[in-house]
């Protein structure tokens, strides 16, 4: 790996290090389901967790899952590694995949630590709830963002 890829080595260390933090506060903080609000009608700190994926896809299935998640997130983290090193992407396509690296590992530690992940972020309006979730998730759909429009952008023909 050259030095140039350092930058995004960087920044997914460094989303692990944030999303860690975060959820080692809350987890120091909070019981589970308690609920800080800090915008009313709006946003509240709270403790959940989650064995599933997004919006608790499978979280219900007996404890496979937590096995297929690690297994999915390694898998694609090398895959996207690869790619920025091959230079398969450029400046916001590597940005992207090291923020999805960052998180997918933020939340793989979770799985291995306490077999869920944390979730502590709730956005809410009235009686519309959006799934809790964490930093991790965070870096994973700005990421994601980021590889689409790299990906628009940069079009490569066949």
């Amino acid at each position: 790996m050259t030095l140039s890829k350092i930058p995004y080595l960087l920044l997914a260390v460094a989303a692990v290090i944030l999303d860690q933090a975060t959820k080692l506060a809350v987890l120091a903080n909070f019981q589970y389901q308690e609920r800080l609000n800090i915008i009313p009608d709006f946003f509240d700190l709270t403790l959940v967790f989650n064995p599933g994926a997004a919006f608790s896809f499978l979280a219900d299935q007996g404890g496979w899952q937590k096995f297929f998640f690690l297994l999915l997130a390694v898998l694609i983290s090398g895959y996207l590694i690869r790619a920025v090193i091959r230079d398969d992407f450029a400046r916001w396509g590597k940005i992207g995949a090291a923020m999805i690296v960052g998180g997918a590992f933020g939340n793989v530690i979770d799985r291995l630590l306490y077999g869920h992940v944390v979730d502590f972020l709730l956005f809410y309006w009235q009686n519309w709830f959006y799934p809790a979730f964490n930093v991790a998730d965070s870096f994973i759909c700005v990421g994601a963002v980021l590889l689409v429009l790299d990906g628009i952008r940069n079009k490569k023909t066949a």
